[in-house]
């Protein structure tokens, strides 16, 4: 069963009780089956150097000509005290990340200055003792995979599309893209909330909405598990939700395939106001709560890609988003 009980979800969404039988008819995919049967089986370990670190995530980017946000620059060792304030300084808008972080931990933001002061999207005062601070505990694991020394990003903050400002609260929305084998078989947007704290965890409470592979509209909203159809803060309908330049988004996504070697992915991704889209990472074992956003399992696309043959699955980046596009629509049987 899931790690967040998909079926006590599942029960609220669609109604009544559910069993573990009528979940696996339905395409659930439960976390050892995923495991098992499509990480641990299409995932080379090897390869998860590649987006374990977003460091070499970005730089692997780079090599295959993928958009990602710019690296304003990276600190391989504990950085000086010197070095941090002469690179910050002159900054109004950045993002400190850790190379090694998992689940948003660790990421500072900063939208603006007051002063000698920066500010956060909640409008928080952070100082630059604060930053510093924020860059030592970093270096020293706090927020990185097995509490492991780490390094330290600094990036461009994205001058993101104003398509998604009534979609999220003190927050910035991102498109998750499962990828299998090279086809995307599944899409949802992550959308802040008050009460996701701005950030865009569903776990936190923030709304999760599938979104139609074929359209890149809005099919389905949850928050919590239950089925929602407005944002909870800004009462924007999700039924107008329309995703620009879905095409160039999925094919960005698919071509992660050729970039990492892992046969089973998550892609994250935002849209730049002016540079479209922009992969934010990769994750060699993405949750599964993307099958609750969209009211549907993610089994049955899994095993219909499993089902295609070698010609097939040989298909190039636009002929795989193709495919997935007729495939996968809504209005086809999942």
């Amino acid at each position: 069963m899931l790690g967040f009980s998909l079926k006590h979800v599942v029960n609220k969404v669609r109604g009544g009780l559910v069993s573990p039988r009528a979940l696996r008819q339905m395409g659930v995919l439960g976390m050892n089956a995923r495991n098992v049967n499509y990480i641990a089986r299409y995932n080379d370990r090897d390869k998860y150097p590649i987006v374990d670190d977003k460091l070499n995530t970005k730089r692997a980017a780079r090599r295959y000509g993928i958009p990602s946000p710019e690296l304003i620059a990276a600190f391989e060792t504990q950085a000086s005290r010197r070095r941090v304030m002469e690179l910050i300084e002159p900054l109004w808008q950045f993002v400190v990340k850790p190379a090694r972080g998992s689940g948003g931990k660790g990421i500072l933001v900063i939208v603006g200055r007051d002063g000698d002061n920066y500010l956060k999207p909640s409008g928080a005062v952070v100082t630059a003792d604060d930053i510093l601070r924020h860059i030592s505990n970093t270096h020293s694991g706090l927020y990185s995979l097995g509490g492991k020394p780490d390094r330290v990003m600094i990036e461009a903050l994205v001058d993101f599309d104003p398509v998604f400002d009534n979609y999220s609260f003190e927050g910035v929305p991102d498109i998750r893209v499962i990828v299998f084998r090279g086809f995307p078989v599944m899409a949802m947007l992550r959308c802040s909330t008050h009460a996701s704290d701005g950030k865009a965890n569903l776990h936190q409470g923030a709304v999760g909405v599938g979104i139609d592979l074929a359209t890149g509209k809005s099919s389905h909203a949850v928050q919590r598990g239950l089925r929602v159809h407005r944002h909870p803060d800004t009462e924007m309908p999700f039924d107008k939700l329309q995703v620009p330049g879905w095409r160039d988004l999925v094919r960005l996504a698919a071509s992660c395939y050729e970039m990492t070697g892992l046969g089973y992915l998550g892609c994250d991704i935002v849209l730049d106001r002016k540079r479209g889209p922009l992969l934010l990472e990769a994750n060699a074992r993405p949750g599964l709560a993307i099958q609750v956003a969209n009211g549907v399992g993610l089994g049955g696309r899994l095993r219909h890609i499993e089902s295609l043959d070698l010609e097939q699955l040989e298909k190039n980046v636009e002929e795989r988003v193709t495919y997935s596009m007729h495939q996968f629509a809504a209005s086809n049987t999942p």
